[in-house]
């Protein structure tokens, strides 16, 4: 049996006094996509850093493809996963090819940067600024793009790391309704290329179009399956206080504010 690309087994993280993630397990295998969704305060980021072991568990134990994420070394690890931040920063003076050819790091190394010789990388970094729609920016600086922009040029260099394992804190956020449209066909796409992507999501209709949805509540794992599960659709209505409406679309699952 082939093993799973993220395991969550038990994990629970506090703050202070204060229980965040409580006990949850959640496994993700290749070509996966789960979102996480959930009222503001649920615990997904903080279940989405101890993923990306930028916390540690005061609980429980996360694995990587079958063994413990303690043994990974840094870079193999980076090599494993992509990480996408809720606000990711840059330096404001660098283009964004530049920034986007920094998601192939793991594979090259610092020294190798800024030195490209292998036709191969830049054909990935073509391809992941395509997947992310930032084509045309390639030559922009940084500081010089919008909000939205700026986070598309970050899932570019996620994309461009060709990891197995893509960690995303709220992708869409400051994307308008045609550009986040096209990074959630991009995730598919990623999903359907074999990567496995969990994504902390506050647009219920797209997160609604993942393979399982992870509704979290209080730190808990309330319910996991796709939209058509019952048992997701109640636990969705219970933790944003029935101020949703859950219909069904020419077969697709979306949600609409309750008013």
């Amino acid at each position: 049996m082939t093993s799973e690309v993220l395991s969550l087994r038990g994990v629970s993280a506090m703050r202070g006094p204060r229980t965040v993630v409580d006990q949850v397990s959640l496994g993700l295998s290749a070509g996966e996509w789960v979102a996480l969704v959930g009222p503001n305060g649920a615990g997904k980021s903080t279940l989405l850093h101890l993923a990306a072991g930028l916390l540690a568990p005061a609980s429980g134990e996360v694995w990587l493809d079958g063994r413990p994420q303690a043994g990974w070394t840094s870079r193999a690890q980076a090599r494993h996963m992509a990480w996408l931040a809720q606000s990711p920063e840059g330096d404001a003076d660098m283009l964004v090819r530049d920034v986007v050819e920094l998601g192939r790091l793991p594979h090259r190394g610092w020294l190798a940067w800024g030195a490209w010789t292998d036709a191969s990388d830049q054909g990935l970094v073509d391809e992941a600024m395509a997947l992310a729609d930032v084509e045309a920016l390639a030559s922009h600086r940084l500081g010089r793009l919008s909000g939205g922009e700026r986070q598309r040029v970050h899932l570019a260099r996620a994309f461009a790391t060709q990891a197995p394992l893509l960690l995303l804190d709220e992708p869409l956020a400051h994307l308008d309704p045609p550009h986040q449209r096209r990074v959630a066909q991009a995730m598919r796409e990623a999903a359907r290329a074999g990567r496995a992507l969990l994504s902390v999501m506050h647009e219920l209709p797209v997160a609604l179009s993942a393979d399982r949805i992870a509704v979290m509540g209080s730190g808990r794992l309330l319910a996991i399956g796709p939209a058509a599960d019952p048992s997701v659709r109640a636990a969705l209505s219970e933790v944003f206080e029935r101020a949703i409406d859950l219909v069904e679309i020419d077969g697709r699952w979306t949600a609409l504010p309750r008013l």
